[in-house]
């Protein structure tokens, strides 16, 4: 029993440390960026106006990074 409890306590632990790896960084104009693969971007919403987006990426040591930034929204008409 005890080994399972040590088993639980440090996946727990690891898997807090991936999730303080991960937290979003906004997107700054001229920060430098190191992206290596794209792994997923939000939908853009269909709405008109500016939307809040995230981007999942590599960099080129392998580690996750995930970018917020603004893009516009496709519900505008001309």
């Amino acid at each position: 029993m005890k080994k399972i409890l040590l088993v639980v306590s440090l996946l727990a632990g690891i898997s807090s440390q991936v999730h303080a790896q991960d937290a979003a960084v906004p997107y700054q104009y001229d920060m430098h960026l190191d992206i290596a693969q794209v792994v997923a971007i939000t939908p853009v919403a269909d709405v008109c106006g500016v939307v809040p987006m995230e981007m999942t990426y590599l960099d080129s040591k392998g580690a996750t990074h995930i970018l917020q930034y603004s893009e516009f929204g496709t519900g505008c008409s001309n």
